[in-house]
């Protein structure tokens, strides 16, 4: 079956026709095969859980092949890497490289100088390999992490369990869950990755470790130098993530209510605590005491931060209603049957899980985040909930085929409700060659101090040299100017343009992904970018310079003094 799964994945992703991509995503394109393969090979997973004697490496290749399907098959189709936010993080880089660390006038951008941690590493990686842009393995980001994690959720599996189905089954169950799309090229991947391994080592020195311990080293201690290792890890987590050592402080005081568990738990969470200080009041201190004010009124909205990222449906497209109530019910069906298993399973309140499922709702209620606080909790907890819903569902017994037979539809339905969440947004979030090459081209002729205007963020590349453009996307601009470009397209983009000078033109950039921004999150209308291109083409000062079949440039030129 496993074979069998994975050549049919392959033949499905031949000849998809990306353009065909509406509300829903690739769910859209991908043909019958496709969805063929993902069900046949969860239904070899489940055969491989009903035989006791099935080995960890057919697990193994079953959970590789899972994140195979998942993850590489964007990687396979798309001619340009996926997601702008990856894009804005390569010109992160390189503007780093430019300078050879900080960047100067980075302006929106000057956080990721107070956290440079991941790109630093990138960086460092790159000199030492001679390779001039992380392009080229940013693309394979998404596979590549989720292998990674692959490690670190076994560690903390198997401090908990020794069973071998139940640690896979748990495994699996996480893949099939993790829909928050996380994982780009991204310092949050990077930081979640190394948040697992914190607290699976930390679980792993526990007192009910499930993993035997060497002869004469005490319970509850930490063996020489793997303590230090793990505050190196913290560091790290401390220098590229702002929210990460949050997640993990809370995670880490959750784990230190049991009396037994702080002789193991308290020294990390001291270490994580001066280390996050530390930077907080030297690295970052130019956005702590920028946003200090803002902080502080978000903890006195606990239930504003709750529900800030589920009040935004209205304006959405039809297909994207549809996936952001599958991703709720999936979110919520997770942590329902998490609760049943604590409920259920008495032994599983012993093993520290089910605090590290609680641990992430103290901030979900105390900041939001820009409203993706809710899915941020979702995605720390989840780690710890998969295993609990395993313990759930895989319980031990006489008859582990047919229990099997009642699995195999639960873990259907979390992938079906997975791709929803994984797949549903792809029509603006791929990109084309034609974007692609539009960008490049404003990027290469603008000259430095020029103004970008464009409808969104959206666009590959369009970042690059953030130090040297300036940016003005409609959709950072006040809710005046917004309506205004939606009553008069011209009148709109005007007032955005007006900077311009002789030797500093304005430059604005449509493309296919910003229309399909505007119309799946309901931002602006679906036709803005249509009725903006027919006016600047009649417009004075304003020259077409570059345009293909997906994006088109145009430059604005100041007009002489005495003119209107």
């Amino acid at each position: 079956m496993l074979l069998t799964a994975l050549a049919l994945w392959l033949l499905s992703l031949r000849n998809v026709d990306l353009d065909r991509m509406r509300d829903l995503g690739l769910l859209q394109v991908l043909p019958v095969l496709f969805w063929i393969a993902m069900a046949l090979l969860t239904l070899g997973f489940c055969v491989a859980l009903s035989n006791r004697r099935t080995g960890n490496g057919w697990f193994a290749a079953y959970v590789l092949a899972l994140i195979a399907v998942i993850h590489a098959t964007p990687s396979l189709l798309y001619p340009e890497l996926r997601y702008s936010w990856a894009w804005k993080h390569v010109a992160v880089i390189d503007a780093m490289l430019r300078h050879g660390g900080e960047v100067p006038h980075a302006e929106e951008f000057s956080i990721y100088n107070q956290w440079p941690g991941f790109f630093q590493l990138n960086a460092l990686f790159l000199r030492a390999t001679g390779l001039g842009s992380p392009l080229g393995y940013a693309e394979w980001t998404q596979p590549l992490v989720n292998v990674l994690l692959l490690g670190p959720l076994l560690l903390m599996y198997r401090a908990v369990a020794r069973d071998r189905r139940l640690i896979w089954g748990a495994v699996w169950i996480y893949y099939s869950c993790s829909w928050v799309g996380q994982d780009y090229f991204a310092p949050q991947a990077f930081a979640f990755l190394l948040f697992v391994t914190v607290i699976a080592l930390v679980l792993r020195q526990l007192p009910s470790s499930a993993l035997p311990r060497p002869g004469r080293q005490r319970r509850g201690s930490w063996p020489p130098g793997l303590l230090l290792l793990v505050l190196v890890i913290v560091a790290a987590i401390v220098s590229s993530h702002p929210l990460t050592p949050l997640m993990l402080l809370s995670a880490l005081v959750v784990l230190s209510l049991p009396r037994r568990n702080r002789r193991v738990v308290l020294p990390v969470l001291a270490g994580a605590v001066v280390l996050t200080a530390a930077w907080d009041a030297t690295v970052a201190r130019p956005y702590i005491s920028a946003d200090l004010s803002s902080l502080v009124n978000d903890l006195l909205q606990p239930d504003a931060n709750v529900v800030s990222g589920l009040a935004r449906l209205g304006p959405a497209a039809p297909g994207q209603v549809i996936v952001s109530w599958v991703d709720r019910g999936l979110s919520g069906a997770a942590f329902l049957l998490a609760a049943i298993a604590f409920a259920r399973r008495p032994w599983t309140r012993r093993t520290g899980l089910p605090l590290l499922v609680v641990s992430p709702m103290l901030l979900l209620a105390a900041n939001a985040y820009g409203g993706e606080m809710i899915f941020r909790a979702y995605l720390f907890a989840l780690p710890a909930a998969a295993f609990l819903i395993a313990a759930l569902l895989l319980r031990e017994g006489t008859r582990p085929r047919r229990r099997m037979l009642a699995v195999y539809p639960v873990l259907l339905a979390m992938l079906g409700g997975l791709v929803f969440g994984y797949y549903g947004k792809e029509a603006m979030n791929h990109f084309t060659s034609q974007e692609a090459a539009a960008v490049r081209y404003l990027i290469d002729t603008a000259p430095p101090g020029s103004r970008i205007v464009s409808l969104s963020s959206s666009m590959p590349g369009v970042d690059e040299d953030y130090d040297l453009h300036e940016r003005a996307p409609v959709d950072d601009q006040d809710l005046a100017d917004k309506r205004l470009l939606v009553r008069n397209p011209l009148s709109g983009v005007q007032a955005l343009v007006d900077v311009a000078t002789a030797s500093e033109p304005a430059y604005v950039i449509l493309s296919r992904a910003q229309a399909a921004e505007s119309y799946l999150n309901g931002t602006l209308p679906a036709d803005t970018v249509s009725r903006l291109q027919s006016a600047l083409a009649k417009a004075p000062n304003f020259t077409l310079v570059y345009r293909n079949r997906d994006a088109a440039v145009y430059r604005y030129d100041a007009p002489a003094e005495g003119t209107h």
